[in-house]
């Protein structure tokens, strides 16, 4: 998820009550909720496919996350200069690094949270890495104990702790993540239960709209293509309204590309790819290849594109990877 999310998220867990276990719980719990993304600091000195193999890694794992929150426990004791309860101070950053695994589980971005056991990719498909619900949330939660005190301040009453709504905050995330959970099942089995081109889908997936939780970008594979369109679970389905993209014939040009280092180390990442070739008029006989993952995008406007372009000799020309369609130079 974003960085605003897992802060007030953290936040929200303090006041719910890890507070009562350590001074400067909130600090603790708001950090906590971020410093998974510290491996984002490759984007400094690194490329764009440095962060693509480090982001949601190491920092992100299970197996590491006490560790992780001990790191945060140190820091903020440096900072503050004060002896901490080090076990109840550890115990609010440890959870509140926690939430931040479990809900970058939750959307489609994925996370390698059980290495060095596993290594791949895990993900629900359930939420964005943005969505705007929880950010309402979380939000209202913040916003509705500051007007409480502005109230209780002018009437003379105690004003609210907002552990009240923290509750409620945490507990209306927990329901909305339980029900987009359901509602992506329905999705799938949605696209399963129908048959394409006379025959069932090799694989299919579902993607969370921006904004509407009913709304799903939907991904069937079939055997000669993918079928792609946006769904609606509260109206029919219907199976033949997707638009089909077909994928190159094999030929040198993709063998080569595929060698690449950047296609290896992007096929590490991407879960749904997607392979397009173009032939170019500079130099003669040349081709574009482009493989684009379909979580971020279709052919039409794609994201994360690892692009080569490779001669009539099957020579390797340019190689780039970003996150947008790359022109060759």
């Amino acid at each position: 998820m974003d960085n605003l999310t897992h802060t007030l998220t953290g936040l929200m867990m303090s006041r719910a009550g890890l507070n009562r276990l350590s001074p400067y719980a909130s600090v603790i719990a708001m950090l906590a909720a971020n410093i998974p993304d510290a491996d984002g600091v490759v984007r400094l000195g690194g490329t764009s496919l440095d962060y693509l193999d480090v982001h949601r890694g190491w920092t992100h794992t299970l197996a590491a996350s006490p560790v992780v929150a001990a790191c945060v426990v140190g820091l903020v004791a440096a900072v503050a200069r004060k002896r901490l309860p080090w076990f109840g101070a550890w115990l609010v950053a440890w959870l509140a690094v926690l939430s931040h695994i479990v809900m970058d589980w939750s959307n489609v971005y994925g996370i390698r949270m059980l290495m060095p056991f596993r290594s791949d990719w895990l993900h629900l498909d359930v939420t964005n890495v943005v969505d705007i619900w929880i950010w309402a949330v979380l939000l209202l939660a913040v916003v509705g104990p500051l007007l409480s005190k502005l109230v209780s301040s002018e009437i003379g009453a105690k004003p609210s702790s907002g552990r009240g709504a923290a509750i409620f905050a945490l507990s209306t995330l927990l329901i909305y993540e339980g029900a987009r959970f359901v509602l992506h099942e329905r999705a799938v089995q949605t696209l399963n239960s129908h048959t394409y081109a006379g025959a069932p889908a090799k694989r299919v997936a579902a993607f969370p709209h921006f904004g509407n939780p009913f709304e799903w970008v939907t991904y069937v594979e079939m055997s000669n293509g993918v079928s792609m369109q946006r769904i609606n679970l509260l109206f029919p389905y219907d199976p033949t309204a997707g638009t089909v993209y077909y994928p190159p014939q094999p030929s040198a040009a993709l063998e080569a590309a595929r060698r690449t280092s950047t296609v290896q180390r992007f096929l590490g990442f991407a879960q749904y790819a997607f392979w397009l070739a173009t032939p170019l008029d500079r130099p003669e006989g040349a081709t574009r290849v482009e493989v684009i993952d379909l979580r971020f995008g279709d052919p039409t406007s794609p994201r994360f594109v690892a692009t080569v372009v490779v001669d009539a000799a099957g020579r390797v020309l340019e190689e780039n990877y970003g996150f947008g369609p790359l022109q060759p130079r």
